[in-house]
């Protein structure tokens, strides 16, 4: 069975909604402490009362976007004010549906902040060995399964998405002789509030032909990162793991 001790400090971001809310309240469950990263204080609030244990359960506001090449000083300022790191679920993300034809800088930059360059740069603060436990620390950061597969008019999404998974692989072979493994997990589509409006709601549903299993739910995803996170998962680094309802590839 899958546990940790309140001493172990995983960074959970996204916290507050879908994948990101799951994870946390996952690995709070099973007895670690969680640092819970968000912009949305009040669902952020709403999430802490579910949790198991609320006292391990610690709360920061915070747009990873504002100032990405600062994030590597961010968490340095996290582990002065908690501890040293045992790992990061990096579950933050955005998507978006726009053609090549209505393609803006400004639209995939946004969607490359959130889903490429932030997750890289909060990674590059927890492997800094200042920051994180040693041997046995553990990354695991959400792509998608767009990142494989890629859709008509997802350009921003599935580019981003699959920069980060070969970029993890890399870190997860120059930070190996260190001890810390890194994995990416890349899911179909799944029950979230970034999957349920809009645009996007509809490209998912005129895909649920696709999913033997139906569309995941968040704690599907969140069983495999925390997994990952844990020791049981001590002799794996450097893959991606795809979590797609019964076999789209």
């Amino acid at each position: 069975m899958i546990s940790f001790d309140k001493n172990q400090l995983f960074i959970v971001t996204g916290a507050s909604s879908g994948l990101g809310e799951a994870t946390a309240i996952m690995l709070n469950s099973f007895g670690a402490t969680v640092i819970a990263i968000a912009r949305n204080a009040n669902r952020l609030q709403i999430m802490k009362k579910k949790c198991r244990y609320p006292d391990n359960m610690h709360l920061e506001i915070k747009d990873l976007a504002d100032d990405i090449n600062d994030l590597p000083a961010y968490i340095k300022k996290l582990k002065e004010k908690y501890g040293k790191f045992s790992g990061l679920a990096y579950c933050a993300g955005i998507t978006d549906v726009t053609p090549l034809k209505g393609l803006q800088l400004e639209t995939i930059q946004k969607v490359l902040n959130i889903d490429y360059l932030a997750p890289i740069f909060l990674t590059k603060g927890v492997c800094d060995k200042r920051n994180n436990i040693g041997n046995k620390t553990s990354i695991v950061v959400v792509s998608s399964l767009s990142g494989i597969i890629p859709s008509k008019g997802m350009l921003s999404y599935c580019g981003a998405k699959a920069a980060i998974i070969n970029s993890m692989k890399v870190i997860a072979k120059e930070y190996s002789a260190l001890g810390i493994r890194i994995n990416t997990v890349s899911p179909s589509d799944i029950a979230t509030p970034m999957t349920q409006t809009g645009d996007v709601k509809s490209f998912v549903e005129s895909r649920i032909m696709n999913y033997p299993f139906g569309i995941g739910e968040p704690n599907d995803v969140a069983n495999m990162i925390t997994f990952l996170l844990s020791d049981k998962a001590k002799f794996i680094s450097g893959q991606n793991y795809v979590i797609d309802s019964g076999g789209v590839l």
